[in-house]
């Protein structure tokens, strides 16, 4: 994956972010609509992490599916996490510690009395997700890593859907299908000439198309990336490190 380039070819790294979904939930005083929609939020994005997370601990898919819901009722409840320091920043790091605490303290448990049956916070698709993890490769990888990847695929799915919103939402649901392949550099299976013969365009209106398709792809990006921190600053340090995880 590279940089986003905008119209003029420079990176897109300008960016002003005054909240964020994270610094939201950290900043309220209370438990406020806004703050309990903005963890919700997260936690529908990334909960496919944290159900890999606990299926690779070598619980059931039906131990991790109510693991992950009841993990879920904790956070959104706001029940304390002993040793868990939200404030350092990147709910990434949070989320993955709260929930290794939260696994501690539930082996010392029965967990069908201490989850007191099958519990339903978010409208999850268990289903899909446990096909999903069967299919995933052996990975011997430290578990904390995998998480990370996990998270950076989450991450990137999010964009996606969010970038093909924006072309549906303009009537360009079509361009954006014959385009989508390029977001990629290398992966793409068709030239520009004969993407421009498909879609009815000239080869110069598919390359400048493909251009603002990957600088809006690039801010995107980086809005997702922010919106789970408390520092806007550190969106490119986190870009960097989301990349690198990919790459192993």
């Amino acid at each position: 994956m590279r940089a986003a380039e905008n119209s003029s070819g420079g990176s897109v790294r300008e960016f002003k972010f005054t909240t964020t979904h994270w610094s939201v939930v950290l900043t309220a005083q209370g438990d406020t609509p806004a703050s309990a929609g903005a963890l919700e939020q997260l936690c529908r994005t990334y909960w496919y992490a944290l159900y890999a997370h606990v299926r690779h601990q070598g619980y059931s898919p039906e131990d991790a599916q109510d693991l992950t819901q009841s993990f879920f009722l904790h956070l959104l409840l706001r029940k304390p996490f002993a040793g868990v320091h939200p404030e350092k920043g990147r709910f990434r790091s949070f989320l993955l510690a709260a929930l290794t605490h939260f696994l501690a303290d539930q082996r010392d448990h029965d967990l069908a009395q201490k989850r007191g049956g099958r519990v339903t916070i978010l409208s999850l698709d268990a289903d899909e997700a446990e096909t999903r993890y069967r299919q995933e490769l052996v990975d011997n990888h430290d578990p904390a890593r995998l998480f990370e990847r996990r998270w950076a695929v989450a991450l990137l799915e999010q964009v996606l859907v969010r970038l093909e919103q924006d072309y549906t939402q303009t009537g360009r649901a079509v361009v954006f299908q014959h385009l989508k392949p390029f977001l990629v550099e290398g992966s793409r299976a068709k030239s520009y000439a004969a993407v421009a013969a498909e879609a009815g365009l000239s080869e110069e209106a598919v390359k400048k198309a493909v251009q603002r398709l990957r600088w809006r792809y690039g801010r995107l990006f980086r809005e997702e990336i922010a919106h789970t921190l408390t520092d806007p600053a550190e969106v490119e340090q986190e870009l960097c490190y989301l990349r690198a995880v990919m790459a192993q």
